[in-house]
């Protein structure tokens, strides 16, 4: 499985292809400098495969890149976020 996640930084999200097909999203919406993950979501036929985390990680690479603080909105970014050092320097 060869999974492309692109970040598509005029609607605010990240993407998931496999192949030419679409399978899951991460959306942000911008508010005061800050990025706020408000939605994770991957096809259920391509569950536990890792993408949702792959998608959000983008998101992160893109906000220390910018130096934008997140706040994870979504319950999946919350999980992945919070209380993880990993992402201290983000949130």
């Amino acid at each position: 499985m060869d999974i492309n996640i692109i970040f598509d930084e005029a609607n605010n999200q990240s993407l998931a292809y496999l192949d030419q097909t679409q399978v899951g999203e991460c959306q942000f919406e911008i508010k005061e400098d800050r990025w706020y993950i408000v939605h994770t979501g991957v096809r259920p036929e391509y569950g536990g495969r890792g993408i949702a985390k792959l998608l959000v990680k983008r998101i992160i690479d893109e906000a220390r890149k910018r130096r934008k603080k997140i706040v994870p909105i979504c319950s999946y970014a919350q999980k992945m976020m919070l209380n993880n050092d990993e992402y201290k320097d983000v949130i």
